[in-house]
């Protein structure tokens, strides 16, 4: 019987559900929160108030039993559990902090302020959703929402018409934008109210260069690394083909992002928690540049870290909630020298192969014990949609290790082979590994 007081654990699902479901005989928990991709779960968006989420679940936390709150839920529930954390007194990050990374327009500020060297150009978009594209903007242009999370309508732009086309929205999809801002927006209005309205978009230059994430965690103000993992994008796209550890970034280009991480975090007065920093490395310039912060675990990587590194983000995060150094937490004999999560994609002009069948997985399961399987079927109209936000479809994610990169790779594909998916390698990939090919963006 575990001596830990319950936890909760907010909008826990996926990779989340399955990590903390193992962890459940050391920190016993509950849940709370609502699935945005899943009917009718996600019904409850309509009329979603974070204050209120909050205070159900302040006023519970006594008959519960609740003493700690985590989640790695980028659109609600880190704020959600920041908030909770600040009204119940529990250990938690600043809810400041979390509105400071998670307004990306206030978060570039920042970050300008603080690591100049580290920024990339950019403005506010000055046009109001569906509104008319201002003249005189010099193309081609990053152009993303200043809250969103999932890559949700970021992408590259070439032309003032591109840049129209891509801000056209029906009456659904702008219910469903304003209401996936406004949770956020109203928070941010009393606790961060120089940032700025949060519903609107906003325009970076295009980076032409590798992407990596640092995931670390902050401990008495203090910032630990805990690795760095490889983004490998489908050629030509800003679309995510895999994710890789170990990193094959050098050494000191990843002590270069932990610093960077350092001053941002302390800027904005990070004091506590996991946090994962999206970046650029340019090989040929040495030019490092942030994309994003995310003030909660990487929750896909979670799984990666187990099997290579043998240490356990979402055990960390718990920690953490319950006031224990994660420095303490005990580490695991690496099962594998090499994991990747593998994200299979289609894009706009091409069929969505068929979900595996149930003997297609019980042969994937026999064949690779280790194998996590994640599918995620849509209707055509849902995949219109995801096109138009995310510019993919993503339809499947496999998780698996290897001895080394040489035998992942060979065991991908032969799993891939038995899904029926077009394993995501190939000849692309052999280039970029020695170097990102000229004229590819591989944009965040």
């Amino acid at each position: 019987m575990s001596t830990t007081p319950r936890s909760l654990v907010l909008f826990n699902y996926d990779w989340d559900a399955a990590a903390y479901a193992g962890l459940r005989a050391g920190f016993p928990h509950d849940t709370a929160g609502f699935d945005l991709f899943s009917f009718p779960s996600n019904a409850r968006l309509a009329a979603f108030d974070l204050d209120r989420f909050v205070g159900r679940l302040a006023a519970a936390a006594p008959r519960r039993g609740w003493k700690a709150v985590v989640s790695n839920h980028e659109q609600f529930g880190a704020l959600a559990a920041a908030m909770l954390a600040e009204r119940a007194g529990w250990p938690g990050t600043p809810v400041e902090a979390v509105l400071a990374c998670q307004h990306k327009l206030h978060a570039r500020r920042v970050l300008e302020a603080v690591c100049p060297e580290a920024s990339l150009r950019y403005a506010p978009l000055e046009a109001a959703y569906g509104g008319p594209i201002p003249e005189g903007l010099d193309y081609p242009l990053f152009v993303k929402p200043v809250k969103a999370a999932f890559s949700v309508l970021a992408r590259t732009v070439n032309s003032r018409a591109d840049l129209h086309r891509h801000t056209r929205f029906g009456a659904w999809e702008l219910w469903v934008i304003r209401h996936l801002v406004e949770p956020f927006e109203r928070v941010a209005r009393r606790r961060l109210a120089d940032a700025g309205s949060a519903h609107r978009m906003m325009l970076e230059e295009p980076v032409h260069a590798r992407q990596y994430n640092l995931d670390g965690y902050v401990w008495n103000g203090a910032v630990h690394a805990l690795g760095c993992v490889d983004a490998i994008m489908y050629p030509g796209t800003q679309s995510f083909m895999r994710f890789d550890l170990p990193s094959r970034l050098d050494a000191g280009v990843r002590a270069r992002a932990l610093e960077v991480a350092r001053r941002f975090l302390a800027a904005i007065g990070y004091t506590h928690g996991a946090f994962n920093m999206e970046f650029f490395h340019d090989d040929a310039s040495d030019r490092l540049t942030v994309i994003e912060f995310n003030p909660r675990l990487a929750s896909q990587f979670g799984d990666l870290y187990r099997r290579v590194d043998g240490r356990d983000p979402h055990a960390l995060t718990l920690w953490l909630a319950h006031g224990r150094d994660p420095a303490a937490l005990p580490r695991a004999t690496p099962a594998y020298g090499a994991a990747s999560s593998l994200v299979y994609r289609t894009f706009p002009g091409t069929a969505a192969p068929p979900m595996p069948s149930r003997a297609q997985v019980a042969q994937l399961k026999a064949r690779f014990a280790d194998a996590v399987l994640f599918t995620f079927p849509k209707s055509p109209a849902q995949v219109a949609r995801d096109h138009k936000w995310l510019g993919s479809y993503r339809h499947g994610i496999l998780h698996l290790g290897g001895q080394d990169a040489a035998d992942l790779r060979a065991r991908a594909e032969e799993a891939s082979r038995i899904l029926g998916w077009v394993p995501p390698y190939g000849a692309y990939h052999r280039q970029s590994d020695a170097g990102v090919p000229a004229g590819v963006p591989v944009i965040a």
